[in-house]
């Protein structure tokens, strides 16, 4: 049996729906996001699948035009990665980008049986936007991450 890779715990997917929901509703996932958004040692992991995904939900919810400068916007903050086509655009994106966290709403994703599978190939916690902004600890995370004290914000600049 292969070894389970290491994942990076500032490494964060979110699923499609939560990156439409961040822009069209805000809430949690826009809280979530913005903790993304204003530490630049935290990164977004996400396919072209997954981007797609999500500019899918919002061209149709929304604007297609919208969308277009959504997904402009988005690629200066993700950490591009590739994986095997047919696979799950939130799930491949942490494998491949070693991501520690999947924030999703999909209850498929967060259920006990998605967990012992997932469990026994990538060390990955999937919670929704709520739970994950209930647990997250800038300040800890920084200090085991990066190591020192924890600067506060950042709010890393986006081109």
């Amino acid at each position: 049996m292969p070894e389970t890779p290491e994942t990076n715990p500032a490494r964060i997917v979110a699923d499609a729906d939560v990156l439409a929901a961040d822009l069209l509703a805000g809430g949690a996932a826009r809280e979530t996001m913005d903790e993304i958004r204003d530490h630049s040692w935290v990164e977004l992991v996400a396919s072209d699948p997954l981007l797609a995904d999500a500019e899918a939900v919002i061209a149709e919810v929304a604007d297609p035009d919208l969308a277009a400068a959504w997904r402009e916007e988005i690629e200066d903050l993700r950490v591009a990665v590739e994986h095997p086509e047919g696979d799950h655009p939130a799930l491949a994106s942490a494998y491949q980008g070693q991501a520690a966290h999947v924030l999703s709403y999909d209850e498929n994703l967060r259920g006990a049986k998605a967990s012992a599978t997932l469990g026994s190939r990538l060390n990955v916690s999937v919670k929704t936007p709520e739970g994950f902004a209930a647990l997250f600890d800038a300040e800890s995370l920084y200090e085991a991450v990066e190591g020192g004290e924890y600067p506060g914000p950042d709010e890393r600049t986006i081109e």
